[in-house]
C-alpha cells in the first residue's frame, strides 16, 4: 500500500488557515503525517511571522514536514538581507512593499510599520531590527523542489524541456505560462502552487494546490497516495479528479 503525503497550497501569513489545515492532516494521518508546504508562507496575510514561528518550530522538534521555497519567501529574505525592493521577475514599480504584493502586511506581523513618507533604507533597518535571523536562515535553507515517487512537488512549476537538475531557481518559484499552458506529458504529476485559482485543481498533468488563501480564500490541503489525490475537508476526503477538458 503506497504511504499517505500531503501537501499544502501557499499560506500567505494565514496562520488559523494553517492550524486548520494542520489538525485536518492529522485527523486524516495522525501526528507524524509526512507534508509538503508549496511556499508563498509570508506576504498578504495578516501574520506571516505566526506562520514562520509554526513551520520552524515544527522543523526544530522533528515533524515530517519538507517546505519548499516560494518567490514571495525569497522575496522577503532579500529585502531584509539586501534592500532589494523589486525581484528581477516583477516590473520595476512593483516592489515588495506594493499593495498587491503584501510586503507591508509581512512587516506589520513583526511590529514594522510602514508609511508612505519613508524611505526605503529607513524601512529596512527597522525590517532588519525586527526579523529574527532565524526566519530568514529558515527561508533561505529550504529546498526549490521535493520528488518523491511520481509526484514532483514545486512552487510555482518547471520550465517544460529542461532536466529538473537543470531547472533554473526563477523559474522553479517564478514560471507561469509556459508551465501552464505545456500540454506535457511530463515525467512526473506536478503539485504546485504560485498561480492562485478559485479552488484547488486537477489539470491531469498537474494539480494546483493556490485556492487564494492570500485573498482570504480557504487554504487547500490535498493527500496524495501514489498518483490519486484527495482534498481534505471537515467531512474528510473529497476525491480531485482532472478536470473534463
Amino acid at each position: 500500500m503506497t504511504s499517505p503525503i500531503y501537501a499544502v497550497g501557499d499560506i500567505h501569513g494565514q496562520l488559523g488557515m494553517l492550524e486548520h489545515a494542520l489538525r485536518l492532516i492529522e485527523q486524516d494521518g495522525g501526528p507524524d503525517a509526512r507534508i509538503v508546504f508549496l511556499g508563498d508562507y509570508v506576504d498578504r496575510g495578516p501574520d506571516s511571522r505566526g506562520v514562520l514561528d509554526l513551520l520552524i518550530e515544527g522543523q526544530r522538534t522533528g515533524r515530517n514536514w519538507i517546505m519548499v521555497k516560494g518567490n514571495h519567501d525569497r522575496m522577503m529574505a532579500r529585502f531584509v538581507q539586501e534592500c532589494e525592493i523589486a525581484d528581477n521577475r516583477l516590473p520595476i514599480t512593483l516592489s515588495w512593499l506594493h499593495p498587491r504584493l503584501g510586503g507591508r502586511e509581512t512587516l506589520g506581523s513583526y511590529g514594522v510599520e510602514v508609511v508612505d513618507e519613508d524611505r526605503i533604507f529607513q524601512v529596512n533597518e527597522r525590517a532588519c531590527a525586527a526579523v529574527p535571523p532565524e526566519h530568514i536562515d529558515f527561508i533561505n535553507a529550504q529546498p526549490l523542489y521535493h520528488q518523491e515517487g511520481e509526484l514532483l512537488f514545486v512552487h510555482a512549476g518547471i520550465r517544460p524541456g529542461i532536466p529538473l537538475e537543470r531547472q533554473a531557481e526563477d523559474d522553479l518559484i517564478w514560471i507561469r505560462h509556459e508551465f501552464l499552458g505545456d500540454p506535457g506529458p511530463h515525467p512526473w504529476l506536478v503539485v504546485h502552487g504560485h498561480t492562485p485559482v478559485d479552488r484547488a485543481e486537477h489539470c491531469g498533468i498537474r494539480i494546483n494546490l493556490d485556492a487564494g488563501a492570500g485573498y482570504g480564500r480557504p487554504l487547500a490541503t490535498a493527500v496524495f497516495e501514489g498518483r490519486d489525490c484527495w482534498l481534505l475537508t471537515e467531512a474528510g476526503r473529497v476525491r480531485l479528479a482532472p478536470n473534463p477538458w
